[in-house]
């Protein structure tokens, strides 16, 4: 049976989307085929990085794409990780199907963080959501 193939899509694929395709290829090898974009790109966020890092799961590598980036791949299901890039995804071909599943933005909670290791915990519990819903797939986005 082929794998899923996944698209997290984000704003600017530098967090949520990075670490939904980091968890996806640590917890699902063989299942999903994950790949993150955004509809904008905006660099890898080292704070996502670091907190990634403390669950054995390295995404150091990874780089910030444009969904463009990806227009080779045949996509089964595009993740829609926050509001806007739900807003602003683009019409993808086929039977890909799009399923809205919003997390908060750790670097916005984190602005209003009295210290950096408070905001980090924006960052940790965002990250363990995710971890939670990708450990779900594929059945998270079966169906119609």
């Amino acid at each position: 049976m082929n794998p899923l193939r996944v698209l997290f899509l984000c704003t600017g694929n530098s967090c949520r989307s990075q670490m939904a395709e980091g968890w996806a290829h640590h917890l699902k090898p063989g299942v999903v085929e994950a790949y993150s974009a955004g509809i904008e790109t905006h660099g890898l966020n080292p704070h996502a990085v670091s907190v990634m890092a403390e669950q054995g799961v390295d995404i150091s590598g990874q780089e910030s794409q444009h969904v463009d980036e990806l227009a080779h791949v045949d996509i089964d299901v595009v993740v829609t990780v926050c509001d806007r890039a739900a807003e602003s995804c683009p019409v993808f071909p086929g039977t890909t199907r799009v399923v809205h599943r919003p997390f908060d933005d750790p670097p916005r909670l984190a602005a209003t963080a009295s210290s950096e290791a408070e905001g980090l915990e924006h960052y940790r519990r965002v990250r363990d959501e995710i971890r939670t819903f990708v450990d779900s797939l594929p059945q998270a986005v079966s169906g119609g």
